[in-house]
């Protein structure tokens, strides 16, 4: 993935990430639950000489450790910010998936200073499906309009994450409050959701843009949840467009 692996320590933990090169600001990609930055290798592509984009794994996913403790989202989003500075990135765009809207969430919140912008991508959790029978439901559901790569990719991030912590990580996405934090992000923010998402329906989706001060709402037509697997170059360009906009 990418043509450039680092390694940095922010909290305590090895934090991993795959960079290809492009034009500034920089999109720092954010992996859902249980998942790691496979989930964004086709965005990266997509993005490859255009934009500069990185792929994160989470302190306790993927090639990142979790240094011997148990991640809450505002712990990760603090992780996040801290590896931008150690990056150098200059008002990055912060770009999540499920579980990583959340993080970008809490990241533009708590460190307004640091993040240029956000694009929540399928945001999670809807307060209409609290509860771990219903994602559970939701997300069966939504596989059936997915790419059967995704599902394959998916199920290969788990057995490397493991049980417990894949467990533990839809807990914390489900036990998290995004709607509580939306409006205490200052950013110009771009919720982007496919037509298809049985994940993030339609109306928490407009809910959330409807949060955010700067928010606003894209629906990619004929689309599940994973857009950066399922639809990348769409997701690409919907990301550039609204960062020519912001630069303008």
């Amino acid at each position: 993935m990418g043509t450039e692996r680092t390694t940095d320590t922010v909290a305590g933990a090895a934090m991993a990430a795959w960079g290809v090169p492009g034009r500034t600001p920089a999109v720092v990609c954010v992996h859902g639950a249980g998942v790691t930055s496979r989930q964004m290798a086709p965005l990266l592509s997509a993005f490859d000489g255009r934009t500069e984009a990185w792929a994160v794994d989470l302190p306790g996913f993927g090639s990142s450790d979790a240094g011997g403790r148990r991640w809450t989202v505002p712990d990760l989003a603090d992780a996040l910010v801290e590896w931008t500075r150690e990056r150098g990135l200059t008002d990055p765009c912060l770009l999540g998936l499920s579980l990583g809207t959340q993080v970008v969430a809490e990241a533009a919140a708590r460190h307004s200073q640091d993040v240029g912008s956000v694009v929540l991508v399928g945001p999670t959790t809807d307060p209409e499906a609290r509860s771990m029978p219903r994602l559970a439901l939701r997300l069966l559901w939504n596989n059936l309009y997915e790419p059967p790569s995704v599902v394959t990719q998916s199920l290969r991030d788990y057995r490397e994450t493991g049980p417990g912590r894949a467990a533990r990580s839809w807990t914390a996405s489900r036990d998290h409050r995004i709607e509580l934090v939306l409006p205490d992000v200052p950013q110009p923010a771009l919720v982007v959701r496919g037509s298809k998402d049985r994940v993030c329906p339609g109306p928490w989706a407009e809910d959330a843009a409807r949060l955010l001060p700067r928010g606003r709402l894209v629906t990619v037509p004929g689309q599940p949840h994973a857009l950066s697997w399922a639809s990348p170059g769409r997701l690409a360009r919907l990301v550039e467009r609204f960062l020519a906009e912001g630069r303008g």
